[in-house]
């Protein structure tokens, strides 16, 4: 079967197409990420390859 193609690049509609995630939905994949995590570095990497990663704080 062939995939389809609407001549645009698809990365950049699929982007378009994606909405924010609620905060407590975030929260809830950081939780998860970092259980199943074998250390720190992996559980950040994970985090950061999902684009869930927490943000610095401004204090």
């Amino acid at each position: 079967m062939a995939a389809s193609t609407t001549g645009g690049n698809a990365a950049q509609d699929l982007d378009e197409d994606l909405a924010p995630l609620a905060d407590e939905t975030t929260h809830q994949a950081q939780r998860v990420v970092a259980a199943f995590a074998a250390d720190a570095e992996e559980c950040r990497m994970f985090l950061s390859m999902l684009g869930i990663a927490p943000q610095p704080r401004d204090d």
